[in-house]
């Protein structure tokens, strides 16, 4: 095939649509008149809408002209310029090899240039990632610093924005979260400000969200997030979350009960750090979902699929067993975990789970040892979070203890910032803790309204096995009521299904056929005009047969 014979409107059409953003119709554009037709400007162009729309290979394949055509018209700045980003990019999507190779090419093209540009700046940066990746947070500081007084020198924002979304990041591994998160925050006003092109963009913001994690900050990532996607909504064509940004985004949208959008997040995630290392992070993400929701089988095996990416299926596999009702497995793991774990996330998260997989196993030792190290954790920070987590770690151990009343306000201040944080999840399992409180002090109504707005929580959120807790702790505090048109084989049925158990576990524990249970369900989930386990569920909570 030829060139196209109108190749200066095709172009035209292509360079209007990159400036309006509208990077599939670019690329497209670029894509009829073929790279060969292109020059440098426009090989770049197409290389950064190809990158934005997901299309990584037509992106390589367009810098890589582009490179070859600099270096053709003896342009060796903008040849080393197309190499970083082909480097950059490569080490973005964990070919280290292949980035470390255009790296120093773009390095030998620009030895013994006397004129700075912003080329030194980005090689500068990736010296001071890889410094801050080993943990030499001295010389990564200086890096980070060089790099934005270069940016501040040729007038390129986005080195600037980078140069401090790395100093925050030091700062911060350095425990100075108030400078660090300035730095941060100052990196993600230039993201919002429309200061830096696009692709930095997503770079800032996914780093920003790490940090966010590690420092426990749910109110920050949240307000990032949602800024962010406005600005996003803004460039329908856009693919702006890659790989491990990916996991962290699906991790705040489940903070905040967004549990379907969480869900979309993590499989993106497992499809695009397929072959990455950081890939047993989405799969131990998606896992964590569905044995929220109850599908017990896709959770199992998540969690081994994070363990064979190298992943620590825990405790996130623990409470899996928890909620199968095998304990003695949940505790071995857990204390095997809590012995091992490594880095402030995960050890929160494990300690958390020993604290509830304890108190289920009747272990008020163990309970109450890893109850005061979450407490030790929150009284050296200033986390909402942690604090949430571990009030109502407290608050448990009391109630178990037989201090019903002295339980009372570390539950509800857990509850008062689980609320704050917006986090229904979190504030529905504490109200659960507090209906127990309530009625062991003899507030019966308080309790009721505690139990009522959980369970109004957990339907919301289609979270089956926290349904069926609620529906047991009901039928404990003495309520009752008659389901209708429900055969005694149906209840049997459908108080398995509030339990979690999958149809074939159904079929093998009352000695049916897996056919069998099928049909039962298909007749009352008619007859209860429900579609879904979890709505079958909610009836069995409402009517005390979960």
């Amino acid at each position: 095939m030829g060139v196209p014979a109108d190749v200066d409107a095709l172009l035209a059409r292509a360079r209007a649509s990159f400036e309006r953003r509208e990077w599939r119709a670019a690329r497209e554009a670029y894509g009829a008149v073929g790279s060969a037709g292109l020059a440098v400007d426009d090989l770049e162009r197409l290389a950064v809408a190809a990158y934005l729309t997901g299309a990584d290979e037509q992106s390589d394949a367009a810098w890589l002209r582009a490179h070859a055509t600099a270096l053709g018209a003896g342009d060796g700045r903008r040849a080393a310029a197309c190499a970083f980003w082909l480097g950059w990019n490569l080490m973005f999507r964990g070919d280290m090899a292949g980035s470390t190779g255009w790296l120093a090419r773009s390095r030998t093209l620009l030895d013994g240039s006397a004129e700075e540009c912003p080329v030194h700046g980005w090689l500068l940066l990736v010296e001071a990632l890889y410094g801050l990746e080993r943990g030499d947070l001295g010389p990564a500081l200086d890096r980070f610093e060089e790099a934005g007084a270069i940016g501040e020198r040729c007038g390129d924002p986005d080195v600037v924005a980078l140069s401090r979304l790395g100093r925050g990041q030091v700062l911060v591994a350095r425990d100075d979260l108030v400078g660090g998160t300035a730095q941060l925050d100052e990196a993600m006003v230039a993201v919002i400000a429309d200061e830096v092109t696009v692709p930095i963009a997503g770079v800032v913001y996914c780093g920003v969200l790490l940090e966010c994690r590690k420092t426990f900050d749910a109110r920050r990532a949240r307000e990032w997030t949602e800024a962010v996607t406005r600005w996003c909504d803004s460039q329908p064509d856009l693919v702006p979350y890659r790989g491990q940004c990916l996991v962290h985004r699906s991790e705040v949208l489940q903070l905040d009960g967004r549990w379907d959008e969480a869900l979309v997040e993590a499989d993106r995630a497992c499809e695009a750090l397929a072959g990455h290392p950081a890939g047993g992070d989405a799969y131990y993400q998606r896992a964590e979902l569905h044995r929220l929701r109850g599908d017990f089988a896709a959770a199992e095996a998540g969690y081994r699929d994070a363990h064979g990416r190298g992943r620590e299926p825990q405790p996130g596999l623990a409470l899996l067993r928890l909620a199968q009702g095998d304990i003695a497995a949940a505790g071995a793991s857990i204390r095997r975990a809590a012995a091992e774990i490594q880095g402030d996330v995960g050890a929160i998260a494990v300690l958390a789970s020993l604290v509830e997989i304890a108190l289920a196993a009747g272990d008020l030792d163990a309970a109450r040892a890893a109850s005061g190290e979450l407490a030790a954790s929150a009284g050296a920070s200033d986390i909402p979070l942690l604090a949430a987590v571990a009030g109502q770690a407290r608050g448990a151990v009391l109630l178990a203890e037989g201090d019903p009343a002295g339980a009372l306000g570390p539950l509800r201040g857990a509850l008062a910032t689980w609320q704050r944080l917006g986090a229904p999840h979190g504030a529905a399992r504490t109200r659960m803790l507090l209906a127990a409180a309530c009625q062991a002090v003899g507030d019966t109504d308080a309790a009721r309204l505690e139990l009522d707005a959980a369970q109004a929580t957990f339907e919301a959120l289609s979270a089956a096995p926290d349904l069926a807790a609620v529906g047991a702790l009901a039928r404990r505090s003495g309520r009752r009521s008659v389901p209708g048109g429900l055969t005694a084989r149906e209840v049997d049925v459908l108080r398995r299904v509030a339990g979690g158990l999958s149809n074939h576990h159904i079929a093998v524990d009352l000695g049916v056929s897996d056919h069998t249970v099928r049909r039962h369900l298909q007749k009352f989930f008619a007859k209860l005009g429900v579609s879904s386990r979890a709505a079958a569920t909610a009836y069995a909570v409402r009517h005390d047969l979960a």
